[in-house]
């Protein structure tokens, strides 16, 4: 098993509480199954040649798997791992400790790169391509640029916001892939094999319960596998059943399409109170005395990927499934409005 760098000086990154439930090689994975073709290829090719493994760029939402594969590609190759995140590495100094410590196959993974500022950003450019970095020694006429040869490495990035990496940084990877949400039968097998890992009994319907729910991410259904053992442990004898299920799910407030509270209250809100709109954020925040962000960043992405809101340059509007989905009346009188019209037509 490969061995995870520790380094002095270098904060370890916070321990994730899915760490029990993440498989530890690709071939464990559920889902993905392109995406994970086409990175066992690249091991492979890179094993035969004895080379280091390109550099891997993740992105996509959050969940789904990034972090995963990270881990498991270091156990595919028997490499070392040092992990960083983007946050934390505020200037080129930061990222010294980490650069300097590879050894020759070695995988650097920085988690949340998109937040690594531009001048931390620009030295790993020779890092990556040239594979040495340039460090200035001293100040003013007396500075002296040291140059100093590094391992092979490889860089594995993950982000959410792939956009707001620049150019130059995002052409270096050799690999780039995108992860998509899961599929129900994925997440099915998931939950099942996450269930025997936490010795817990859990029926097959209720397993496709919590992947109908789980919003296409492996992470929820971990989330919710983990409410689920903890209600079944507390009130039916360990054992979830789909009444069990249906009833914790529905004491967290989780419907059949994986809506929360928030989510519905959202929708209540936009219906009652602006007719289904359209609304302006801001005064839909103000209505239900929330942040602005938290509404765009956490309430907003789901109902809008599920077509139960849309987006318009005169505001939010409630379509006719959430409409459906709440059990609620379309108003009537929506003629006047000609977006809001085209909804309900």
């Amino acid at each position: 098993m490969p061995r995870e760098t520790v380094l002095e000086g270098v904060p370890e990154p916070p321990e994730d509480d899915d760490r029990d439930l993440r498989p530890q090689t690709m071939r464990d994975m559920v889902g993905q199954r392109e995406v994970r073709e086409r990175l066992e290829i690249a091991v492979d090719a890179a094993q035969k040649r004895g080379e280091a493994l390109g550099h891997i760029l993740f992105d996509g939402p959050p969940g789904l798997g990034k972090t995963t594969f990270a881990h498991c590609i270091p156990n595919e190759m028997g490499a070392t791992k040092q992990m960083a995140n983007g946050a934390g590495l505020t200037a080129p100094k930061d990222l010294l400790p980490y650069l300097t410590n590879l050894s020759e196959g070695s995988i650097l993974f920085i988690d949340e790169i998109h937040r690594v500022p531009r001048s931390v950003e620009e030295y790993l450019y020779t890092a990556m391509e040239d594979f040495r970095i340039d460090i200035v020694l001293g100040d003013g006429v007396n500075a002296r640029t040291l140059n100093m040869p590094l391992k092979r490495f490889t860089l594995i990035g993950a982000t959410t916001r792939s956009g707001m990496l620049s150019a130059p940084l995002r052409d270096r990877f050799q690999i780039r892939e995108h992860l998509a949400f899961y599929d129900v039968t994925d997440l099915t097998e998931i939950a099942r094999r996450n269930a025997r890992k936490l010795k817990v009994q859990l029926d097959d319907d209720a397993a496709k319960m919590i992947a109908g729910r789980c919003r296409g991410t492996p992470r929820v259904a971990n989330n919710l596998l983990r409410w689920l053992r903890d209600y079944a442990d507390s009130r039916a004898n360990g054992h979830i059943t789909t009444e069990v299920a249906n009833a914790a799910l529905e004491m967290a407030g989780v419907d059949d399409l994986g809506l929360g509270p928030h989510e519905r209250q959202y929708l209540e809100t936009l219906m009652r109170v602006f007719s289904g709109g359209p609304a302006g954020i801001e005064a839909i925040a103000h209505t239900m005395n929330v942040a602005v962000d938290t509404l765009t960043d956490d309430v907003e992405p789901f109902l809008l990927r599920s077509e139960l809101l849309v987006r318009t340059p005169r505001g939010r509007m409630a379509t006719v499934k959430s409409y459906n989905h709440l059990k609620t009346e379309p108003p009537k009188n929506s003629g006047s409005d000609d977006d809001q019209s085209k909804l309900f037509d």
